[in-house]
C-alpha cells in the first residue's frame, strides 16, 4: 500500500526485494521446508544485494537507512508466504546482530559487522530460556570472570538460527546476587567456542526451513574481549532492541496477511461451487473484503510507527498495540483464508495451509500478545 511515508528509495527498495523473492524463493523454499534451513548461498546473495546490512553504517558495508526500510524489507519478507524463510533473514538483520551494533566496540564491529552484513557469518540472539521467555529478568544462564576469560554455564531454548549460525549474541547472569534485571551482561559467543554445543535441533509446527534450538554452554570458555558493552548492563541492551524487534514482526505479520488474501481471492475466484464460483457468494466475498480492508488500517499504523522510530519519538506503547494486533490478525486472516480453501486447505500441497501453522507464532514469540497488552495497559493507567 501506499504511504505518505515513503519516498522512492523505499518503493525501489520493496520492487527489489520482491523480484528477489518471486524469483529465488518462492520456487526453492518447499525443498527447504524439508531440509530445515535456509541455504547459506541464499543468505549470501541477499548480503551481495546489500539486503543485510540496510539499517547499518556505510562504513561497513551498510546501507545506513532508516525504520522505514526496514518496514518495507520485512514486510516483502512476509508476502513470500514462507514464515522460516522471513524468521531466518529478519533474526539476523534485526533481532540478533544489532546488539553487535548498538553495544560493540570498534574492534567488535571491525572483526563481525562486515562478515555479517555480507551474509559470511549468520547470527543467533540467545536470551530466551526453558524458565525465562518475555521475563528476561528471570534468566539463569551464568558467566563469571576468570583472568582473561569468561566462563559461561546454562542453557537457551527456542532460539532461531540456533542449529547453523557463525555467531550468537548470548545474555547471562554476571552478578548472581543482583536482583531481577541488574547483573545481566551480553556476550559475543562464536560457533566452536569451547563448552558451547546444539543440544538439540527443535522440531516445530511452522517455521519449518527456520532452524531452532536449544542451546547448552558447560563450562564454555569465551575470551574477556568478548563481553558486549558494559559488565552488568545487558538488560538495558536486550530492551533498547524490543521495540524494533516487535516492528520487524508486525510487517512480517502483515505481509503474510497481504499474501494470504492474494492467494484466497484467487482461489475463491476460480473454486466451482453450487453452480458458480465461491466468489458469487456475499458471505464469502465481504468477509475477505473486511479482513482486507482491516490489514490495510493495521498497514497505515504499522508505517506510522516505523516513521515514529525514525524521528527517534517515544513509541513503547505504540509499538506494543501494533505487536499484539498484527499477532492476533494475522492468525484470524490465516484461519479464514484457510477456512474458504475448503478441504484443500488442510492439505499439504496447499500454501495456505502452511501459512497457517507459519501465522500462529506471532502471537507467542517476541513478545506474547498477553505481554504486549499489558505494556500498553501500565502505560494508559500512568
Amino acid at each position: 500500500m501506499k504511504s505518505i511515508h515513503f519516498a522512492e528509495e523505499h518503493e525501489q527498495l520493496r520492487t527489489q526485494v520482491a523480484r528477489f523473492i518471486d524469483k529465488e524463493v518462492r520456487p526453492a523454499a518447499p525443498a527447504w521446508e524439508e531440509e530445515g534451513m535456509v541455504p547459506r548461498e541464499v543468505l549470501q546473495s541477499m548480503g551481495e544485494m546489500g539486503l543485510l546490512g540496510i539499517r547499518y553504517p556505510d562504513a561497513f558495508g551498510g546501507s545506513n537507512a532508516g525504520p522505514l526500510s526496514t518496514v518495507v524489507f520485512a514486510e516483502e519478507c512476509g508476502k513470500s508466504g514462507f514464515g522460516g524463510f522471513s524468521a531466518t533473514v529478519l533474526v539476523h538483520t534485526d533481532m540478533a546482530s544489532p546488539h553487535l551494533v548498538h553495544a560493540g566496540n570498534r574492534e567488535q564491529l571491525d572483526r563481525y559487522l562486515g562478515p555479517i552484513i555480507r551474509g559470511e557469518q549468520i547470527t543467533a540472539v540467545a536470551i530466551t530460556e526453558p524458565d525465562a521467555g518475555s521475563d528476561v529478568a528471570g534468566l539463569r544462564t551464568r558467566a563469571r570472570r576468570e583472568g582473561d576469560s569468561y566462563v559461561l554455564n546454562g542453557s537457551k531454548m527456542f532460539i532461531t538460527n540456533g542449529v547453523h549460525a557463525d555467531v550468537y549474541f548470548v545474555a547471562a547472569r554476571t552478578n548472581p546476587e543482583a536482583k531481577g534485571a541488574s547483573g545481566i551482561s551480553m556476550f559475543i559467543v562464536e560457533k566452536d567456542a569451547p563448552g558451547f554445543n546444539v543440544g538439540r535441533q527443535l522440531q516445530k509446527t511452522g517455521w519449518l526451513c527456520s532452524d531452532t534450538a536449544e542451546l547448552v554452554f558447560d563450562e564454555c570458555r569465551i575470551p574477556a574481549e568478548n563481553l558486549l558493552g558494559e559488565e552488568n548492563k545487558g538488560f538495558y541492551s536486550v530492551m533498547q532492541n524490543f521495540q524494533n524487534e516487535r516492528l520487524v514482526l508486525a510487517a512480517m505479520a502483515l505481509g503474510e496477511c497481504e499474501r494470504g488474501l492474494e492467494v484466497t481471492w484467487d482461489y475463491v475466484r476460480g473454486r466451482k461451487a453450487f453452480g458458480g464460483v465461491l466468489s458469487d457468494k456475499q458471505g464469502i466475498r465481504q468477509r475477505l473484503a473486511m479482513l482486507e480492508a482491516r490489514v490495510n488500517a493495521a498497514q497505515q499504523f504499522l508505517y506510522h510507527v516505523g516513521w515514529l522510530m525514525e524521528e527517534d519519538i517515544e513509541c513503547t506503547k505504540d509499538v506494543s498495540m501494533l505487536k499484539a494486533l498484527c499477532g492476533e490478525l494475522v492468525n484470524e486472516v490465516m484461519y479464514t483464508c484457510q477456512q474458504f480453501h475448503g478441504g484443500m486447505g488442510y492439505i499439504q500441497e496447499s500454501e495456505i495451509e502452511r501459512m497457517v501453522r507459519d501465522a500462529r507464532i506471532h502471537s507467542i514469540g517476541g513478545g506474547a500478545t498477553e505481554v504486549m497488552l499489558e505494556e500498553v495497559a501500565k502505560r494508559s493507567l500512568q
